[in-house]
């Protein structure tokens, strides 16, 4: 594929269409979205990275344009969804980039289907669910269909409606989505046992305080000791803490791209 050559299509993967668009040439680096976003909310990061790299971005399932079954919300159905458009695109190993809900998928890609995974980047999401401030845990707790409604005016719902192949799921989608926050979870066990070099991104204004960021870490082995002169302490996976980054803008953050493209041999522009 060209280098700005742009491919787009869906996939029959794990019982649903799934939507894809494949950008640019190179080592594969798969981006995942955010919740009630699509690849719309992750362009500019395409755009970016597929400079250097065949970047697959997908609308997670009913996200964007890939529709809805009568299958719940869960990032390890969505994980299993992403491991089937692999094996539809024979990518054998990708590097994974994924967003608040897209990095929970990321994670679940990575425990279920470890041999897909060759780098991890993982932006503003917490391994358990009490890792989100208390506040953040009220307001999920309190989020329902009454909510899609209020969230019309939003830019999140004018490019649903755009692009969905059937814009009046947009309730379903946010009381789907509302159903999977509400639900508890601890990935502790299966955290400590990533092996693919994994990259953890947090905001220093973020829904996830900086402590379960380095809680995080340390569960991947980071932060336990000095790295040494020579580097003979330091392990394969990284924390950044971006400054002034919240998590509604830090896929936006200038500090972003640089930090992340080190990490996956992206070359700087």
């Amino acid at each position: 594929m060209a280098f700005n050559e742009t491919k787009t299509g869906y996939a029959a993967a794990n019982g649903i269409n799934l939507y894809y668009e494949i950008h640019g040439a190179g080592e594969p680096l798969i981006l995942l979205h955010g919740g009630l976003g699509s690849t719309t909310t992750v362009a500019a990061l395409t755009a970016r990275f597929s400079k250097s790299r065949q970047v697959i971005a997908i609308d997670l399932y009913g996200h964007g344009r890939t529709a809805f079954t009568d299958r719940p919300v869960t990032c390890e159905g969505m994980a299993d969804d992403i491991a089937a458009l692999m094996q539809c695109l024979n990518i054998a190993r990708a590097d994974v980039f994924g967003y608040s809900l897209g990095a929970g998928t990321a994670l679940q890609l990575t425990i279920r289907h470890p041999e897909r995974v060759r780098r991890l980047v993982v932006v503003s999401t917490p391994y358990k669910r009490t890792g989100w401030f208390p506040e953040i845990r009220t307001a999920m707790d309190q989020m329902g269909p009454a909510m899609a409604e209020m969230m019309k005016p939003s830019p999140l719902y004018k490019t649903y409606a755009q692009v969905a192949p059937r814009p009046d799921d947009w309730p379903v989608l946010v009381t789907r989505l509302a159903e999977l926050l509400k639900k508890d979870y601890d990935w502790t066990k299966e955290i400590s046992a990533i092996q693919a070099p994994t990259m953890l991104v947090f905001g220093d204004a973020d829904s996830v305080p900086p402590s379960h960021a380095a809680e995080f870490y340390g569960l991947l082995g980071g932060g336990k000791k000095d790295a040494g002169w020579d580097n003979s302490g330091l392990t394969q996976n990284r924390l950044a803490i971006l400054s002034g980054a919240t998590h509604y803008n830090i896929l936006e953050s200038p500090l972003l791209e640089p930090v992340v493209g080190r990490f996956l041999g992206i070359p700087a522009v």
